[in-house]
């Protein structure tokens, strides 16, 4: 079981040198239902991502898919020029043709284009974090990262991630070429990937957890028992879920999303709460066995 940090570091090292906060901000939910379409109106989400880096988020995740094409042109309708301090993350890798349909695209040359495509939009010219949303079952994993190392190689993407894999696809892939980050679900009711996790804490990698609030699970009645925990620090079950979720490792860096500037700035309370012994003890046993 990973360790347990009652003072969690606001900071994680990127790569082992870039320095992001670790409550980030993802733009999933700034698209409509299935990442398809726009959510509201614009200017509503290039405002709720200019009070998200206001309030200290240096984090930001999106991807080509969602809208398609939408969450990243609205990152860069918010952000750009971007300080300096701000890491823009993206992925490719898969297409989405519909709210209910995608597929896998990891054919080099469509990585390519992908990468390429998101560089237009986001208004770059280096991508600082740019992850394979999905491994393609079709391709060999090292013409995949192949394609990642050589767009790293000419400039065009500074770190590599990886999204949804196994322990042993990430050791397979490690030993390919250097990787900066992982995404995986993982939250308070579901730690699946502890192993993924374990190795992202002996190599140094970021590992943010999708889904950080399990979808929404944790602040309804399934939950029930985050309530006296939350009481007892003033904040909502949902903040106690994410403090957990910094407090369980140093690598974990959350990204939860949202379209309304409230959550955002419930979200981002999480980073004040410190919990005790007695509370980690209590939030370990809400996983089921």
């Amino acid at each position: 079981m990973s360790s347990l940090f009652p003072l969690p570091d606001d900071v994680f090292p990127l790569g082992g040198e870039l320095p992001v906060r670790r409550l980030g901000y993802g733009t999933a939910q700034l698209t409509g239902p299935g990442y398809w379409g726009p959510r509201g109106a614009r200017q509503d989400a290039v405002a709720v991502l200019r009070a998200a880096v206001e309030q200290g988020v240096t984090l930001v995740d999106t991807a080509d898919n969602y809208g398609p094409g939408l969450a990243e042109e609205l990152v860069a309708e918010a952000l750009h020029p971007y300080r300096e301090d701000l890491v823009i993350a993206t992925k490719g890798g898969v297409v989405r043709t519909s709210d209910s349909a995608w597929h896998v695209a990891g054919r080099p040359e469509q990585l390519r284009a992908m990468c390429e495509a998101s560089l237009r939009r986001l208004r770059t010219d280096r991508i600082d974090l740019y992850q394979l949303h999905r491994f393609d079952p079709e391709v060999p994993m090292a013409e995949q990262l192949g394609a990642l190392d050589v767009l790293r190689q000419e400039g065009k993407i500074r770190y590599i991630g990886l999204d949804t894999l196994t322990a042993d696809q990430l050791e397979q892939a490690l030993s390919l070429t250097g990787i900066a980050s992982v995404q995986n679900r993982f939250n308070l009711l579901d730690r699946s990937s502890d192993a993924v996790l374990r190795l992202c804490e002996a190599h140094g990698l970021a590992f943010l957890p999708w889904f950080p609030l399990a979808n929404g699970a944790l602040t309804g009645d399934a939950a029930a028992a985050l309530t006296g925990i939350a009481d007892r620090h003033g904040a909502t079950r949902g903040q106690i879920a994410l403090a957990w979720l910094l407090h369980r490792s140093p690598v974990l860096c959350p990204t939860p999303g949202t379209g309304s500037p409230a959550h955002l700035a419930e979200n981002l309370g999480a980073r004040e709460i410190r919990l005790s012994a007695e509370d980690l003890s209590s939030l370990e046993t809400l996983a089921p066995a």
